[in-house]
């Protein structure tokens, strides 16, 4: 078996987890937040920290190793545009993902807590967090969406 394609399969099947559990889990807990209600919340905001645990961070940690081993495999000089332009990306959207993992521990946490006092809403300071949260998302996901379009197209 050919190792180049072995790895190039595993770089993109870890890029599909890695961008479709982040949309995922953003789009249930951007439509739970809408329900206001609080089993509803607290229930999806503790399924979307196990998403981020389990597929996203193992995704995240594989995808700059896998792409790294490529580029290299494959004769890329590390300075040409688009590898730049992908890793330039790549961080924006990690340094938009850890405040998001720091705030959904938060979400899920005060949800949790609100469930178990029997509260019928969160507090204020959830939804100013759920507020940064979703801002957080919209630069990450774009910024991937553009990692995305310069891996296939390899722009020169």
């Amino acid at each position: 078996m050919n190792v180049y394609l072995t790895v190039k399969a595993l770089h993109i099947m870890s890029s599909v987890l890695l961008v479709g559990t982040g949309f995922g889990s953003a789009f249930y807990l951007f439509f739970a937040n809408r329900t206001r209600s609080v089993p509803v919340i607290a229930s999806v905001s503790k399924l979307v920290v196990r998403a981020d645990w389990w597929f996203t961070t193992p995704a995240v940690i594989f995808q700059p190793l896998s792409g790294m081993w490529l580029a290299h495999a494959a004769g890329w000089p590390w300075s040409s545009t688009w590898l730049v332009a992908a890793a330039a990306l790549y961080v924006v959207a990690g340094v938009c993902w850890l405040p998001v993992v720091w705030l959904q521990l938060q979400l899920t946490r005060m949800a949790g807590l609100a469930l178990a006092a029997g509260a019928t809403e969160l507090p204020p300071r959830y939804w100013q967090f759920a507020r940064r949260w979703e801002w957080l998302g919209y630069p990450a996901f774009l910024a991937m969406v553009a990692v995305y379009l310069l891996m296939v197209f390899k722009p020169a």
